[in-house]
């Protein structure tokens, strides 16, 4: 049996497409305005062709920081807007103001204005093209779960909540002993989620066109001889057939640690990256290098946060705190104060959203981000890395790990000023939401490498922009 399935794109190839055609479309543009206006700005000759090029570099970085490559942005017809007029502006002002690298400013400014223009509404055209007839169509999967009935909510909830392209339309209960020739619906909250009997998978795979198909069971005897017989046939057919804890790392970029308990190390292999020196070296060179940069950011904002904290926090200047860090040792972390003096007069608690705690001025200071500068001071004495897991206080960590397996394996790498957690979720208010923290960091010491470092760079830059911190 060979179904005929529609297309479907993975978000890593989505991503993929849009910065392939971003990058055609610019440099179409461009040429289509070398050919009809006589103005040497836009000329495409073989000596200066590194140009455009180097145009389409910065609207790709700029678009990475002002969220472009989005998914959820991309697909939405309004912030589409917001985010290419600010990655088209920024890219074209750094652009006209690079020496040497592009051309000098051309004496009419009528030309500036068509080349900004022109770049700005291609790119609005494409990207509502791909919001309007792509996104919402072209990119729908259909897939079934193999899992026991009481995980279906579960399930369904964590993949689709990520990709609303992944549609779960069924799944087969590997304890159910039935075996009608026909389906039926499950009493799970998801409607549209039909459960599947075990001899009608084959068909129910041809008929919903499935383009996948996700085993979530742990208990090997649901798998019954039939039902193995059916997936062989599937996969022999050209169907993907993937296990859950694979699909959940590549949709949600954690690690489900909650869902593999016991074989955690069968499915953790630790990045190589860990124990490349030419890694390390390249890394602890740049952290240097911030460090003395952001120590120096720090100086000049000093005298400002003094006033401010006098008036505001009335408190000393600098914060420390005990925070564990690699191979679990315990180190004194440094901040500017945000809160009010003696708040934790009751004993140490989670800092919340809105927290009464933080004073207003305070607040500011964390939305920038300003108040974690000191701690590359940190940085420099090799406590912490500018990418990590966030360090936790011994207290809380001891706290954790009572009811979170793995949590220490954490302290593997040395904790950073941000991380994987840090740009993808807000803090931890409660052991639960520490958890899908715990997610994220195990996410990053597997995969950690310099491509995801500089993603989560583009991201903290995002996230400072668009003021988003606690």
């Amino acid at each position: 049996m060979r179904s005929n399935k529609k297309m479907h794109f993975e978000i890593s190839e989505r991503k993929v497409l849009l910065f392939v055609f971003d990058a055609f479309f610019v440099i179409a543009i461009l040429y289509l305005l070398n050919l009809f206006f006589e103005f040497h700005y836009f000329a495409f000759e073989s000596s200066i062709i590194y140009r455009p090029i180097i145009f389409v570099g910065y609207l790709l970085i700029f678009g990475t920081i002002f969220e472009m490559y989005n998914l959820q942005i991309a697909s939405n017809q309004f912030q589409i807007v917001k985010s290419v007029v600010l990655s088209v502006s920024t890219a074209v002002l750094v652009y006209l103001l690079t020496p040497i690298l592009s051309p000098e400013l051309p004496k009419q400014r009528l030309v500036i204005v068509i080349f900004y223009f022109a770049v700005l509404l291609m790119m609005l055209l494409w990207r509502f093209f791909y919001a309007i007839f792509l996104a919402s169509h072209r990119f729908s999967q259909n897939v079934i779960l193999i899992c026991d009935k009481d995980q279906v909510e579960e399930l369904v909830s964590g993949l689709e909540n990520v990709d609303p392209h992944y549609r779960i339309i069924g799944f087969v209960n590997s304890d159910s002993n039935s075996n009608s020739d026909s389906d039926s619906d499950s009493n799970t909250n998801f409607h549209y989620v039909k459960e599947i009997k075990k001899n009608y998978l084959e068909r129910f795979v041809s008929r919903y066109n499935v383009s996948e198909i996700v085993i979530a069971s742990q208990k090997t005897d649901g798998i019954t001889a039939d039902l193995y017989q059916q997936l062989l046939h599937l996969l022999e057919s050209g169907n993907v057939i993937r296990e859950y804890t694979q699909v959940y790392e590549s949709k949600t970029q954690r690690i489900p640690v909650h869902y593999i308990e016991r074989d955690f190390y069968r499915f953790f292999p630790f990045s190589r990256s860990n124990n490349n020196k030419l890694y390390l070296f390249l890394i602890r060179f740049l952290e240097l290098l911030f460090s003395f940069t952001g120590l120096l950011v720090c100086f000049v904002f000093i005298p400002f946060i003094f006033i401010g904290n006098l008036l505001a926090n009335k408190g000393s200047l600098f914060y420390t705190q005990e925070r564990v860090g690699k191979n679990g040792v315990v180190f004194k972390i440094y901040k500017f104060r945000t809160m009010i003096a003696a708040s934790e007069t009751n004993g140490a608690v989670f800092a919340v959203s809105n927290d009464k705690r933080v004073t207003p001025f305070g607040k500011f200071m964390r939305k920038s981000r300003i108040d974690e500068l000191p701690q590359f001071y940190n940085v420099l004495k090799g406590d912490m890395a500018v990418i990590g897991p966030r360090p936790e206080r011994p207290f809380f960590v001891e706290e954790i790990a009572k009811v979170m397996p793995f949590y220490e394996t954490r302290h593997v790498i040395k904790p950073g000023l941000t991380g994987w957690a840090q740009v993808n979720y807000s803090y931890g208010e409660s052991i639960d939401e520490s958890l899908i923290k715990l997610q994220y960091d195990l996410y990053y010491i597997k995969h950690r490498s310099i491509f995801l470092d500089l993603s989560i760079t583009f991201k903290t830059i995002t996230t400072v922009l668009f003021y988003r911190g606690q």
